[in-house]
C-alpha cells in the first residue's frame, strides 16, 4: 500500500491572513510595510524579514554576493559576542561591550565545545589563529568580507551590540534574507531600514552580474505570510 504525501497544512491564523492579500499583487514598499505589521498577529513581537532574489550565478565565485551593512534603527535583536584580541584592543572591547573577550584562552574554550555567543570577531593579529577553529565556528567564522576580522573592534562590538549591524550572504538559489526590524517598528523605521537593506544590496552588485538583479522581493513578519514587492519601485525607493 502506497503511502500518499500530505501536504503540510498551514495554521487557520495563516490562511486567514493569506485572504487578505490581492493575489498577484507587487506592493509598493510603504503599502507592504503597513500590509505585513497588519498581518502581524502572532502571540510575541514577531520580525520583519526582507528576502530579495537576485540575478546572480552564486556558484560562481565573483558573483556571491556577501557583505555587511547597517541599519538606521536596528533589528531589534540582541547579540551575544565575542572577540579574539589581545592587549589594547581586547580592552577596548571590553570597554565596547563584547561579552566575551580572549585569545589563546579563548581559542582554548571553544575547541571543548563552548559557543555561548552569536558573533565572534578577531582582530587582524588573532586571524592566522582562526583556522584552529574554523571547523567548529561554520559560517561563523570571522572574515575581513563581512568585517568580523577588524581591528575597528569598538566600532565593531558597539554596531552588533546595538543590533544595527547586518551581515547578509546570498544563498545557493541565489536568495538573500535580511532582517529589518520588528513589527513593533513604526512604519517610518521599517521603511529606512528597508531602504538601507535594499541600498546595500544594489551597491554589491557583482559587475560580472548580466540583466536584471532584483529580481524579486517578498517581505514577511516571522509568522505571517509574504508579501511581494514590485522591486523596480523598491530599487528607485532606495535611492537607484
Amino acid at each position: 500500500m502506497r503511502k500518499q504525501n500530505k501536504k503540510q497544512k498551514h495554521s487557520g491564523r495563516f490562511s486567514e491572513a493569506v485572504k487578505q492579500l490581492e493575489k498577484d499583487k507587487l506592493y509598493e514598499p510603504t503599502e507592504a510595510i503597513a500590509t505585513v505589521k497588519k498581518l502581524a498577529n502572532a502571540k510575541f513581537v514577531e520580525g520583519v524579514d526582507l528576502s530579495v532574489r537576485l540575478g546572480v550565478d552564486p556558484r560562481k565565485g565573483d558573483q556571491n554576493v556577501r557583505g555587511v551593512t547597517n541599519l538606521p534603527h536596528g533589528t531589534g535583536k540582541t547579540k551575544r559576542v565575542a572577540v579574539l584580541a589581545k592587549g589594547d584592543l581586547a580592552k577596548e572591547a571590553q570597554a565596547a561591550g563584547a561579552d566575551h573577550v580572549g585569545d589563546e584562552d579563548l581559542i582554548a574554550k571553544i575547541q571543548g565545545g563552548w559557543k555561548d555567543f552569536d558573533v565572534i570577531l578577531a582582530t587582524n593579529d588573532m586571524a592566522p589563529q582562526i583556522g584552529k577553529i574554523g571547523k567548529i565556528l561554520g559560517t561563523r567564522t570571522p572574515n575581513k568580507k563581512n568585517g568580523t576580522v577588524t581591528d575597528s573592534v569598538e566600532q565593531a562590538v558597539k554596531e552588533i551590540k546595538g543590533a544595527t549591524r547586518v551581515e547578509y550572504r546570498v544563498d545557493k538559489a541565489g536568495i538573500v534574507h535580511m532582517p529589518i526590524g520588528k513589527v513593533s517598528f513604526s512604519e517610518d523605521q521599517l521603511l529606512d531600514n528597508f531602504k538601507a537593506a535594499v541600498d546595500a544590496l544594489v551597491r554589491a552588485k557583482p559587475s560580472s552580474a548580466k540583466g536584471r538583479y532584483l529580481v524579486s522581493m517578498t517581505l514577511s513578519s516571522t509568522m505571517g505570510p509574504g508579501v511581494r514587492l514590485d522591486s523596480g519601485v523598491a530599487s528607485k525607493v532606495s535611492g537607484h
